[in-house]
């Protein structure tokens, strides 16, 4: 399986994006996906949030009150609602998930997260 991150565009400062990270090959059921973002020639910032599949949420305190992860069983798919970007929040955006679990760990460790796609671009203009 894999992750295929979708959404991304050039926004200005202020504005919003919905990043949406589709799950190919595997269910969500007993995974816990993150976003993560790279910035070029920068180190990456392993973990912006985290959604489990029973609904638990984790965010680092760089997005806390802007962004908002969420998935929809339905349609085996995690969001990123990112609102009042900030220029520095230009990167590459990558989903990841870590699973399956009989019990999903709250969260799991990063080395756990094995599924990754291959990103979408974020560029907030000043």
């Amino acid at each position: 399986g894999q992750t295929v991150e979708s959404g991304g565009g050039l926004v200005q400062s202020g504005g919003s994006l919905k990043l949406s990270c589709a799950a190919n090959g595997f269910t969500l059921n007993y995974y816990a996906v993150k976003w993560l973002r790279q910035v070029s020639g920068k180190e990456c910032e392993p973990v912006l949030c985290i959604v489990i599949s029973d609904g638990s949420t984790y965010y680092a305190d760089s997005v806390k009150g802007r962004f908002t992860i969420s998935s929809d069983d339905a349609k085996n798919t995690v969001y990123l609602q990112m609102n009042v970007l900030k220029p520095e929040d230009t990167a590459v955006y990558y989903c990841a998930a870590a699973g399956p679990y009989r019990v999903v760990p709250h969260p799991p460790k990063e080395h756990e997260y094995r599924l990754r796609g291959q990103g979408t671009q974020v560029t907030v203009s000043s």
